[in-house]
């Protein structure tokens, strides 16, 4: 376990009016008790209720916070790209702004952060949503586990904590919720090494899931065909993630014989 990590963590927010603010609150309080070095990030995805309103009022009452506003929507993908490129600390945290996670639990996952361990990946102990998204949630997981040979237990689980070092070898492209399998599948296919722990999901209380409709999963069958094409067949990923390791192993040769 690190002990006293700099820490970055962020919400994508999509109509989250209703829970974002205990998220900030929560969140901030769980930081305080972990370390002294963090920041949070709430990246707001051109809601049409009133949470860029709860933010801005949150923004003048808690100075760590920053608040990334975008009038048009980013999609999920795009939301989680630029809360991971404004992200400053060594690791990153991050869990979705509708509260079906208690960012509590982040003092779970910190402790599996061990010196050879990359990336602490939630898993779901229970999902508590209505019976069909809960059994088309189980077909997606097997689905994109088998279509991409994943070894994760919990692809969609959005409550992760990553070196922000990942980055530095990875591109992520997806501005749909497909970018949680490319995520895990670049990161898995670049080596990086993943502990996994149970955290709770609860129902949600505000708004509703954007994702689990009929159009929205049409899109996302598309999506995923071509992404199949591109991460199993086309393979470019790797070329990248080999050069740039090899641009790290080097610059490290050179740190240590300028040191």
């Amino acid at each position: 376990m690190i002990d006293r990590p700099s820490i970055t963590a962020f919400f994508p927010a999509y109509n989250d009016a209703g829970t974002i603010a205990s998220m900030v609150v929560v969140v901030h309080r769980t930081l305080e008790e972990i370390t002294d070095d963090f920041e949070v990030i709430v990246v707001e995805n051109g809601s049409t209720d009133y949470t860029v309103e709860v933010l801005e009022d949150l923004a003048k009452r808690y100075e760590k916070l920053r608040v990334l506003t975008h009038r048009q929507p980013l999609g999920y993908g795009g939301a989680l790209r630029v809360g991971f490129a404004n992200a400053t600390k060594d690791l990153i945290f991050y869990t979705d702004g509708d509260a079906q996670y208690d960012p509590r639990e982040l003092k779970l996952l910190l402790p599996a952060m061990r010196e050879h361990v990359d990336i602490v990946n939630g898993w779901k102990i229970d999902r508590s949503d209505p019976v069909i998204r809960i059994v088309i949630g189980r077909v997606y997981n097997r689905l994109v586990k088998t279509l991409f040979d994943l070894k994760l237990k919990d692809v969609d689980c959005d409550f992760r904590l990553i070196r922000r070092g990942v980055f530095d070898i990875i591109d992520l492209e997806s501005d749909s919720g497909t970018i949680c399998l490319e995520f895990v599948k670049k990161t898995e296919d670049a080596g990086f090494r993943y502990a996994e722990v149970p955290v709770h999901h609860f129902h949600r209380s505000y708004g509703k899931s954007q994702f689990f409709n009929f159009p929205r999963l049409w899109r996302t069958g598309v999506q995923l065909l071509h992404l199949w094409w591109k991460l199993n067949v086309r393979q470019l990923h790797k070329r990248q993630i080999a050069q740039r390791r090899a641009i790290a192993a080097r610059k490290r040769e050179r740190e240590l014989v300028e040191g």
